[in-house]
């Protein structure tokens, strides 16, 4: 099993960016993918999760109305569309798979960890 996330980088306040998630080693349709981020100084806080009937949710009320999480079974990927960038949202984040269909907001629940994709908002 194996999740990749890629897309990050520098983006000035109000910018956009796409993270992406490739997902091998396992039938990506069955089950839930999670968005993370880890700010310095800061502990990992769920950012969004995409079920695996394709119902998302945003755990941050701060990136309500300006992140969209999607998924393409066929392709094995997931995707965290980011726009209106913030300084705040500046972070690393991760993709990881749930251990099942749903949405959960507790690591435990996520087995596999992608990399981090670092994510840098200038103000």
């Amino acid at each position: 099993v194996q999740l990749q996330a890629s897309g990050g980088g520098l983006v000035q306040t109000g910018g956009s960016l796409r993270l992406s998630c490739a997902a091998s080693g396992f039938d990506f349709e069955r089950y839930a993918i999670g968005w993370f981020r880890q700010a310095p100084g800061k502990v990992r806080e769920p950012v969004a999760c995409i079920n695996s009937a394709g119902d998302s949710l945003y755990w941050l009320n701060s990136v309500k109305g300006r992140f969209t999480s999607a998924r393409d079974n066929g392709k094995n990927s997931a995707s965290l569309q980011m726009n209106n960038l913030r300084p705040e949202d500046t972070a690393v984040y991760t993709c990881a798979r749930a251990t099942d269909s749903q949405c959960h907001t507790l690591s435990p629940f996520y087995d596999y960890w992608g990399q981090g994709a670092q994510v840098t908002v200038s103000s």
